[in-house]
């Protein structure tokens, strides 16, 4: 079936909309687009502000087979969702675990090719991952009762090619679609990247979800920004959640009050000097930005996009792998450090980082924003737990597994 997308009215601090987000010194001249500001009474003498990120609803589409199936149902209900297992594929350095562990889950299988991704999840979990997932036969994976899923999002972002399902990391979800289609668990979470709906006219993400459906899930999509989920970067992602009944179910909501800088930042005289930015490019970066007529402000992390125009926002853009070296400085001075990458993806202090730099830095930038997974599987554990979910009603269209499906 397809339901209309769906949402509700903005979630403020103090009754407007948006979410309180920090307080600064200063305004910039020229704020980002995101930010409205609202006066408050001076503090220590300075014009403070606070700054809102105003929100948008979340917006959720929901498909499934036309009948639900009374063994199927009973096989959902028959779980002890208190202390359930799952499996974690493309599973990076473990952020969708650590969500789904905070909420009852137990790690039963893992998958991930990356060596320095391996490490780093073998030194938190205990266990290395099995490597290339093409190579796991799907009737020697253990039972579990939920299958995550980060597949691989490189063909189908921005930075990359956008060659889908004609690249051959693409094809990798038809080896989540085989897992799926011998062990059957009741739940599924799969993860990619905001463009992911978009990618080849909507045909990338219609194959997925007609797959499911055929499948016999009933699936639930929405793209969240972590910004509006605990964590100081803006990161958009689309998540695809599915179950073998058809449950009501509902996204989070947004927090009231997001992270700072505050809470990621180390002290610059902790940080290794080599994450220093030559005098020659902060020097640049500062007369870029007065060109553009922009007051720093600090704490804050300064983004330079293709075109070289420089951001200066007290949030991090979105990390990323592959990106330039100097693309996000802090303070318009510093790289971020291995730690503070790690902060702005929510990982707790006492995840241990047992790789150099570079790989840490590709590791966080390839990784999901584990506040905004820990919120999602509260969701699903409400639905699956049987507890009340605040759903919204819409339209209900029927959609059989060998149906075409087109989206509005």
């Amino acid at each position: 079936m397809i339901r209309a997308p769906v949402g509700g009215g903005f979630v403020g601090a103090r009754g407007g909309g948006g979410v309180t987000l920090w307080t600064m010194p200063r305004r910039p001249e020229k704020a980002d687009a995101l930010l409205e500001t609202a006066p408050v009474a001076p503090a220590g003498g300075r014009d403070r502000r606070v700054y809102r990120v105003p929100q948008d609803p979340v917006r959720a589409e929901s498909h499934g087979p036309d009948a639900e199936s009374d063994a199927c149902r009973r096989a959902v209900r028959s779980v002890d969702w208190d202390s359930f297992r799952f499996i974690d594929l493309f599973a990076g350095i473990g952020g969708l675990r650590l969500g789904f562990e905070s909420v009852g889950g137990r790690c039963v299988f893992s998958t991930e090719w990356d060596a320095d991704a391996q490490l780093s999840y073998e030194a938190n979990f205990g266990h290395k991952p099995h490597g290339d997932i093409t190579q796991v036969d799907p009737e020697s994976i253990p039972d579990h009762d939920a299958l995550l899923a980060g597949f691989p999002c490189q063909p189908f972002s921005i930075i990359g090619e956008r060659k889908g399902f004609g690249d051959t990391r693409g094809t990798l979800f038809f080896n989540v679609e085989e897992i799926l289609r011998v062990k059957k668990p009741a739940a599924v979470l799969l993860e990619n990247v905001k463009q992911f709906k978009t990618h080849d006219g909507g045909r990338t993400y219609r194959t997925v979800v007609q797959s499911l459906t055929t499948l016999g899930y009933f699936t639930h999509t929405a793209v969240l920004n972590a910004l509006h989920y605990g964590v100081a970067q803006r990161r958009e992602r689309t998540f695809i959640v599915g179950f073998r009944a058809d449950l009501p179910f509902a996204f989070p909501d947004p927090v009231k009050k997001a992270a700072t800088l505050d809470t990621v930042l180390e002290d610059d005289s902790a940080v290794d000097k080599k994450l220093w930015a030559s005098e020659a490019i902060q020097k640049k970066r500062l007369e870029r930005v007065k060109e553009q007529e922009v007051e720093p402000f600090y704490p804050s992390i300064w983004h330079e996009n293709k075109g070289g125009h420089i951001g200066v926002h007290p949030y991090s853009c979105a990390l990323r792998a592959n990106a330039s070296y100097n693309y996000l400085l802090v303070n318009g001075k510093r790289r971020p450090s291995g730690r503070e990458n790690l902060r702005l993806q929510g990982f707790p202090d006492s995840y241990k980082i047992a790789a150099p730099h570079s790989a840490i830095r590709k590791q966080a930038g390839n990784s999901v924003a584990v506040p905004v997974i820990r919120a999602i599987a509260e969701s699903m554990m409400r639905s699956l737990r049987d507890q009340e979910v605040a759903t919204r009603p819409a339209p209900v269209v029927a959609m059989r597994p060998s149906e075409q499906l087109t989206l509005r």
